[in-house]
């Protein structure tokens, strides 16, 4: 199939390209291999979006939110919207196995070949979690992604990171009955974490509900407990889960 423009990627700044493409005039075709904004499904069930409804809102079509801001549940329904109102050329569930430039772009995918004058990659950067390359990673126990806090109910979590995902992670889970240990690389909360959210977290770890270890990394992940490098020494700390909420990176391995 030749066409002025593919757009690898079906998330916000994908559809947002497309449409642009289509007021254009030109041919195109939005790829993705999962779903319509695949990112935000795969975000926390109970997610809220930093930012108000109408600074997400693309395409000129309003997005209409219960609260101040935006869940994740809300965001589907309006990326949904948006993909059929300006009813967009998107494949999806389709995975992108190569890109080649010779006279033009050539792409193959899972389902067929697509080839075009020109690229845009909109691939976002929650595909690929960063790892923590160390023993005992591979275990079911540890997780890159997180959903909702039910599971981890009267279990022994270790959450590694000092962003927001992590701070947000520690939070709901500790309110849901876990026992809450942070691990941080940095001597301290990172100054990104959400201002209404700081003090919580700040409070919760003054009070001892949730324990942290500062300038400290996970070592080695055994089946029961951790290896926790911390700066009076090495600890082990009996454990169930590990959340690794170290951030992801975009694919660029095709």
């Amino acid at each position: 199939m030749k066409l002025d423009l593919i757009i690898i990627g079906a998330g916000p700044i994908g559809l947002a390209c497309g449409i642009e493409a289509k007021k254009a005039g030109l041919s195109y075709v939005i790829i993705d291999k999962g779903c319509l904004v695949n990112s935000i499904y795969n975000y926390p069930y109970n997610m809220t979006f930093f930012s108000t409804s109408d600074r997400l809102e693309i395409g000129g079509v309003p997005f209409i939110s219960h609260g101040p801001k935006p869940n994740r549940a809300e965001a589907l329904e309006y990326y949904r919207r948006v993909c059929s109102s300006w009813d967009l050329e998107v494949k999806l569930y389709e995975e992108v196995k190569s890109v080649n430039k010779h006279q033009q772009f050539e792409v193959q995918t899972a389902k067929g070949k697509y080839q075009s004058m020109a690229l845009i990659l909109a691939l976002g950067f929650y595909d690929r979690p960063f790892l923590l390359n160390i023993p005992g990673e591979e275990l079911p126990k540890v997780k890159h992604y997180y959903n909702e806090p039910h599971p981890y109910f009267r279990q022994k979590i270790v959450v590694i990171g000092a962003a927001n995902s992590a701070v947000d992670v520690a939070l709901e889970t500790w309110r849901k009955g876990a026992e809450v240990t942070m691990v941080i690389r940095e001597p301290s909360l990172r100054e990104s974490v959400k201002y209404w959210v700081k003090p919580d977290i700040e409070n919760r770890i003054k009070e001892g509900s949730i324990k942290v270890y500062f300038d400290s990394d996970v070592k080695i992940i055994r089946e029961t407990s951790v290896e926790v490098q911390t700066p009076q020494g090495m600890i082990n700390l009996e454990n169930d889960f590990v959340l690794a909420m170290t951030g992801y990176e975009p694919p660029f391995d095709f």
